[in-house]
């Protein structure tokens, strides 16, 4: 009896983990998916991802350290990874992808945070280096990843940045829609919802302060309707994605200049 009520004791603690129920959501998530489409192989490459990521995490942060450490983070991009990329690519693409993402947290930094969303880096990086493809598994399922997703962007305090892609999304495809008669419900409809309630929110690197969330979230909408636009071959999604967490230091010094 004793042993029961300590290891609930244990595991009470790690569920109120922020990053606990964002794994516990994902893993979920990717079982329903793999039942639902019959589809073993996304779960087996996610796994493989998720080893990979979680490999070379540990690896970096004994080397640093000399403590051998599993952290949630590498959990989650290794998971994000098996998502986005697409289960048909060959497995050591996966692999790749992992471990540019986690390499990218230690390589490329700003205020002693990594700078770019490393699942995001990793996956581009497989795309344009190994010409890599993407499937956003999920990504349309809307009404799995509205609920959670609003949660998770409540608890991050990433509210402000949904708020400003959701504006200059709606401004941006909504006029385009009304110039071409096209009803905005079948615009909204064809939003990354993965990306947005998972990817975009990423805590550690978008912004901190409100009016600078907002500004990011409407930058990554933008840009993703330019380059659609522009007719952009690549992966608008992540490339946008990207272009504006090099451009969080930009809008962190712009705000220091106006506060000053």
């Amino acid at each position: 009896m004793k042993s029961a009520a300590l290891s609930q004791l244990a595991i009470y603690p790690m569920l109120k983990s922020l990053k606990v129920q964002l794994i516990l959501y994902l893993t979920c998530f990717a079982v329903f998916l793999t039942v639902k489409d019959k589809d073993v192989l996304f779960l087996t490459m996610a796994a493989i991802a998720v080893f990979s990521a979680v490999a070379v995490e540990s690896a970096v942060i004994y080397l640093k350290r000399k403590v051998l450490r599993v952290t949630e983070s590498s959990v989650i991009t290794g998971l994000i990874v098996g998502y986005v990329l697409s289960s048909d690519e060959a497995w050591f693409k996966f692999i790749l992808a992992a471990v540019l993402a986690i390499l990218s947290k230690s390589l490329i930094n700003f205020q002693k945070k990594h700078l770019f969303n490393p699942a995001a880096f990793g996956i581009f990086l497989s795309i344009v280096l190994f010409g890599a493809a993407t499937q956003w598994k999920g990504t349309y399922l809307w009404y799995i990843l509205l609920p959670p997703g609003l949660y998770f962007a409540y608890k991050f305090r990433k509210v402000e940045v949904l708020i400003g892609y959701a504006i200059a999304f709606i401004l941006c495809f909504g006029t385009q829609a009304m110039l071409e008669r096209v009803p905005l419900p079948v615009i909204l409809g064809y939003n990354s919802f993965f990306y947005i309630f998972v990817m975009v929110i990423e805590p550690k690197t978008t912004p901190v302060k409100r009016n600078e969330k907002y500004l990011f979230g409407a930058g990554v909408a933008i840009l993703i309707f330019i380059l659609t636009q522009a007719g952009a071959k690549f992966d608008v999604e992540l490339f946008s994605l990207l272009i504006m967490n090099a451009a969080v230091p930009l809008l962190t010094n712009f705000s220091l200049k106006k506060e000053a």
